[in-house]
């Protein structure tokens, strides 16, 4: 089996969403799904079948929690060198297209919120980061073209 890496945070926030799945959003959805089976027939019953939908949603993602949660591999970047970007580091970019100072921390792929900041080892970008320093210029291929940064600092 493959490992996944992922932070101490990240490995947490997953172990609590689980946890709110199985103890609160199932037990909540066989409520619904009760409920709406109540009113009498079920075959256009639009309540039963959206509660009957959601069980569907939340089963699935039970089992994708839990084949993450077996997958993770804990691992930490406090202390050591910073001349290389790696897993977990927090890279300053100057956006050569926008010229802009962006900032994205490295994290697993189960972590990744760009919105604040976190990208996945696995997107193109992270990919592209892996192993560079400071001071290197990178040429992305993404989605929108190509995005070219340099490296500012890596901590």
């Amino acid at each position: 089996m493959e490992k996944m890496p992922i932070t101490k945070e990240g490995l947490e926030k997953l172990r609590e969403e689980l946890q709110r799945m199985e103890r609160e959003e199932r037990p909540k959805n066989i409520r619904a799904i009760a409920e709406a089976r109540s009113h009498g027939d079920i075959s256009e019953n639009a309540e039963y079948h959206a509660a009957k939908e959601r069980q569907s949603f939340i089963q699935g993602r039970i089992n994708e929690l839990k084949v993450a949660l077996g997958k993770a591999e804990i691992i930490t970047v406090d202390g050591g060198p910073t001349d290389r970007v790696v897993f977990g580091r927090t890279v300053l970019l100057y956006d050569l297209n926008t010229e802009e100072e962006v900032s994205y921390q490295l994290v697993g792929l189960y972590e990744s919120a760009p919105e604040n900041g976190k990208i996945s080892i696995e997107s193109p970008l992270g990919r592209g980061l892996i192993g560079r320093m400071v001071g290197d210029e990178v040429k992305i291929k993404i989605p929108r073209g190509i995005q070219e940064f340099e490296i500012l600092e890596i901590r």
